[in-house]
């Protein structure tokens, strides 16, 4: 059975109105003669929105049990039973219930993608892996609920819902978006201007760098053999390497390039690594592998001259590495590693990455 298509509408901040379009054109698409049905819809007390789904069958969702509450959540079981062409679910960055055999919607929608099943889905740009670390630098807002790119870009569509950020926050204020007290605290907080124009540009800049990844181009006669970029991104215990892997991956995604992450060590096992330590590279490399990125784990007494040896045997062409802190004006010992990489390295372009700190906080 071929595989469901996927269509994402993307926003850059709740009420732009993703949900509203959706159902608009499922509502065409019904009277088309599509098999069309609502898998999740998630109505916020939106009149508007919620008239759209009058035309529609909605499957019913399941009740989950958990710590002796009950909740309410899509049921992609009935979905599949259902077997409908087109199926909408809202929310798609959601996090299921922790007694779900899934822990994200995400996973659910692979699984009707894989049955065949057609899904169209909602989110806004803050939601995607890669730019959590820039989404938090704007507004101060660490958002939990995320998406790998892998997925995003495997969509067959993917199209900007567009407001401007004045036109949204007037309909912030006249409540359409939210109740008068809900509404009141995101305009305090993640609601501000000068924060949603920052996120719409980011949107903006997404949706243009999907349309590039799925536009094909007319066969040309090369001139010159295009570089591959190969990129390499040094993984260690250090909190701030996730950045660096949402960084390194966002550059590779950029340029078309392949990318991996390597962690080096001087023990012979990663057993040997202090167990905290050890935790913190093993999430690292965990979170590495579900952006369906390569990583490797060397052993070596010198670190620098081990990554840089492994780098140019895969014609590495860019090497990521943490900025190294500093204590009381005394650097750390890493400080000497990444010296000794950009020494050795001289072939590659080696980027130090700082970790972003906002000035203050929220």
């Amino acid at each position: 059975m071929p595989r469901g298509k996927l269509k994402i509408f993307l926003g850059y901040a709740a009420g732009v109105g993703k949900t509203y379009q959706m159902l608009s054109e499922a509502q065409t698409l019904k009277r088309q003669g599509v098999d069309v049905v609502i898998g999740y819809f998630e109505p916020h007390g939106r009149k508007d929105t919620v008239a759209r789904t009058e035309e529609l069958e909605t499957v019913p969702r399941r009740i989950v049990e958990y710590r002796g509450a009950r909740f309410e959540d899509m049921d992609t079981d009935a979905i599949l039973r259902r077997l409908p062409e087109v199926c909408l679910v809202d929310e798609f960055a959601h996090t299921n219930v922790p007694s779900s055999e899934r822990a994200k919607r995400w996973e659910d929608v692979e699984v009707l993608l894989n049955a065949g099943i057609g899904v169209w889905t909602t989110m806004n740009v803050q939601h995607l892996d890669s730019l959590n670390d820039q989404v938090w630098q704007i507004t101060g807002v660490k958002v939990r609920e995320t998406i790998p790119d892998w997925v995003v870009k495997d969509a067959d569509e993917v199209v900007m819902v567009d407001v401007t950020p004045r036109a949204l926050l007037n309909r912030l204020e006249r409540g359409v978006v939210y109740a008068p007290d809900k509404a009141q605290r995101a305009l305090d907080n993640f609601f501000r201007e000068s924060s949603l124009v920052a996120l719409r540009e980011l949107a903006l800049r997404q949706t243009a760098h999907e349309v590039d990844l799925r536009h094909v181009q007319e066969p040309q006669r090369p001139l010159v053999p295009k570089r591959i970029e190969r990129i390499l991104i040094q993984i260690t215990p250090d909190p701030a390497s996730a950045m660096l892997i949402r960084r390194g991956n966002r550059v590779a995604e950029y340029w078309k390039g392949e990318c991996v992450a390597v962690f080096v060590h001087s023990e012979a096992s990663l057993e040997d690594v202090p167990v905290e330590q050890r935790k913190l590279v093993e999430r690292h490399m965990t979170f590495a592998r579900n952006l369906h990125l390569e990583t490797h784990v060397l052993q070596g007494d010198d670190i620098a001259a081990s990554l840089v040896e492994f780098a140019r045997s895969r014609q590495v062409t860019q090497i990521f590495v943490p900025r190294p802190k500093q204590i009381s004006g005394i650097s750390l010992f890493r400080r000497t590693t990444v010296h000794r990489i950009v020494e050795l390295a001289r072939d590659m372009e080696v980027t130090i990455v700082a970790e972003r700190r906002r000035g203050q906080a929220h």
